[in-house]
This record gives C-alpha cells, sequence and structure tokens, in this order.
C-alpha cells in the first residue's frame, strides 16, 4: 500500500490539456508542456523534471560530498539535456558539470562521486513500476527527508 509518507501527489487542475499540480510534501507546483505542444507552459515539462532531478541530485551528492571532506568549493553547477531518438530507443541524458574553483584531485573526485549520485543510478539501472487504483481520494504527501539520507550513505561508502 503506497502511503502518503513517500508519495507525490498529482491532481488536474481544470486548465489547459495538459496542467497539473503535483504535491510533494511541503510543497506545492504546476507541470506542464510547451505551448507548441498544447500546453500552457505554466511550468516545467515531465522530462524537464527528470532532466532538474538528475541534476539536483547530482550537486546536492557533489555538495555533501565536498562538505565531508572539509573543501570549500564555489562555483558547482550541473547542466543536463534529455534526448530521445525513436519511440524505442534508449533515452539519453547528456550532464555537464562545473567544478568551480576544485583542484585537479577534488575534480577527479567529484566526479567520481557525481557517477553514484542516487538518481543517476535510478536513472542507469532503470526501475519497475507497479499500478493500481485508488480506494479513495489521494492524501496530501508529508515531508520526509529520503534522499538525504541516501546521500548520506552514499558519502560514507565513498569515503
Amino acid at each position: 500500500m503506497l502511503n502518503s509518507e513517500d508519495a507525490v501527489v498529482v491532481t488536474d487542475t481544470g486548465q489547459g490539456a495538459f496542467q497539473v499540480r503535483v504535491k510533494t510534501g511541503d510543497h506545492s507546483f504546476l507541470m506542464d508542456e510547451p505551448i507548441a505542444v498544447g500546453g500552457l507552459s505554466s511550468g516545467p515539462s515531465p522530462f524537464e523534471m527528470l532532466c532538474a532531478a538528475l541534476g539536483a541530485c547530482t550537486l546536492m551528492t557533489m555538495k555533501l560530498y565536498a562538505e565531508r571532506k572539509g573543501w570549500n568549493l564555489e562555483g558547482l553547477g550541473v547542466r543536463v539535456a534529455h534526448r530521445k531518438g525513436s519511440a524505442d530507443a534508449r533515452d539519453q541524458f547528456e550532464r555537464v558539470i562545473e567544478l568551480g574553483n576544485a583542484n585537479a584531485e577534488q575534480r577527479e573526485r567529484l566526479l567520481y562521486i557525481a557517477e553514484r549520485c542516487p538518481v543517476h543510478l535510478l536513472l542507469e539501472r532503470g526501475s519497475d513500476v507497479s499500478t493500481s487504483e485508488a480506494a479513495e481520494e489521494l492524501e496530501a504527501p508529508k515531508a520526509e527527508g529520503l534522499h538525504e539520507k541516501v546521500i548520506d550513505e552514499l558519502c560514507r561508502d565513498a569515503a
């Protein structure tokens, strides 16, 4: 059974063909599709959110690792693009990492740890998705902090 503690809830706003409201723990935001494909462009698209998840997880993982190492780094950043060739082709994510003022050794370690961020590993391994019908109205989710726990474990293992 899917509990509200570990869920994101997405509901239709009734506006436009694609606009939805996403509720996560303490946050709520709109997602949509671009005007060019029939959306209102009122929020990021699902694939933009996937790119954002990979970029954010990468940067968070690197920052936590650098903090644990006592490195005072500035200018870290991540850019992610999604590409799809044909309907049956594997999706491609291109990730470019800006390492700011990191020295050569730090750069090597940060690129290593970036390859192990939890979202990167999830995308690389693939996932199983199960589907069921809701027996009652979906409850709003509660904040949990699971991502922080996973990154914390990753940094301990990579030390």
